[in-house]
């Protein structure tokens, strides 16, 4: 009878309203837990030599006799760097396929908000994929409007062995500071 009494009891508090809440939410909750925190999701970090980067400085070490911008890459020379991409004859080449952030931001030179009016209104800067041939496009084309300095930047797929050029309306100038003048691209998702 002793037991009988003992089992009563028991399910009398099993049955409880409070009991009947609690206990499903319990469950509920260790297996949220078990499930979420046993469990942590697995990121992928990109190592050093996953990257995909580069910081270029303008190259004005030739006359221009033609609107392409020839570029350079090395921590000897600032902030310049470059990990993955290249260089072929001062032009972006990139290694990998995937979306890439390219940005860049040219002043001219001898141009002040006084002699503004001096640069020519069809004044542009063009950034595009220049090679291979059959790939050739344009990226960016970004008009001066009587500015000394145009920016700009965007997210663009790029593919093994793409080259990028940057052309400027002849006979103006580019700025040779490093905080003026420079152009860059980051490799962002496969």
């Amino acid at each position: 009878m002793a037991e009988e009494g003992c089992a009563r009891r028991l399910c009398h508090l099993l049955m409880s309203p409070v009991l009947r809440v609690a206990l499903p939410l319990s469950l509920l909750g260790l297996v949220i837990y078990v499930l979420c925190c046993q469990h942590p999701p697995q990121q992928h970090l990109l190592q050093p030599s996953e990257w995909d980067v580069a910081e270029l400085q303008l190259n004005h070490t030739r006359l221009r006799q033609d609107p392409r911008l020839h570029w350079q890459g090395d921590p000897a020379l600032g902030r310049s760097f470059l990990h993955g991409p290249q260089l072929d004859n001062g032009q972006l080449r990139v290694q990998r396929d995937g979306i890439y952030r390219l940005h860049i931001q040219v002043t001219l030179t001898n141009c002040s908000s006084s002699v503004k009016n001096t640069v020519p209104r069809r004044a542009t800067l063009a950034v595009g994929i220049c090679s291979p041939a059959g790939r050739s496009i344009s990226l960016l084309r970004l008009n001066f409007h009587l500015s000394c300095t145009v920016s700009s930047q965007r997210l663009t797929y790029l593919a093994h062995g793409d080259t990028l050029c940057t052309n400027l309306t002849l006979p103006l100038l580019p700025s040779q500071n490093l905080d003026e003048t420079f152009f860059g691209v980051q490799w962002v998702h496969p």
